[in-house]
């Protein structure tokens, strides 16, 4: 028996940027933890741009340690918000949609993480921003920008009609 599944073109590129970003996000940080010692850094640009390894157990800055269901509850119920308004968004919304696929992908590689280990791997260290970060965490905040530019320029969304 052969099964045909119909993906239409603005969930496809959903799943593309999705699975992209976890695919990015998850082999960087194996290749940290499995090639760095805790604590490690590597100058990649000399007072400027470090690979540092590191494990979170909480949020940014390393907020709510150790506090892993919670996390994983919140990701899921933001996951789901994420889908819905994907999902009633119209196809000419391509920006906002691209938003919300980087917000979705990073979600559920930090998900990830936090189900199969209790914390987060992050390595990408700016020394004029002092926390550490890694691919997750760069797509949820490219992600956010991009949408809120998005959606400041577009006046139907903000209620203000012509």
């Amino acid at each position: 028996m052969c099964f045909y599944v119909s993906v239409r073109g603005d969930r496809l590129r959903l799943l593309i940027i999705v699975v992209a970003v976890i695919f990015v996000d998850q082999i960087t940080k194996q290749i940290v933890a499995a090639t760095m010692e805790i604590g490690q850094s590597i100058a990649v640009i000399e007072n400027f741009l470090y690979i540092t390894y590191v494990r979170n157990p909480g949020a940014a800055f390393g907020m709510l340690p150790y506090q892993t269901a919670f996390f994983v509850v919140i990701t899921i119920a933001v996951g789901a918000l994420i889908l819905y308004y994907y999902r009633i968004l119209s196809d000419d919304h391509k920006w906002l949609r691209f938003g919300l696929s980087l917000q979705l992908g990073g979600a559920l590689g930090n998900l990830i993480d936090r189900i199969n280990s209790g914390y987060v791997v992050d390595f990408i260290n700016f020394t004029a921003w002092p926390p550490v970060f890694n691919i997750a965490d760069s797509a949820i905040v490219i992600g956010i920008g991009i949408f809120l530019i998005a959606f400041w320029r577009n006046p139907q969304l903000r209620g203000i009609r012509d």
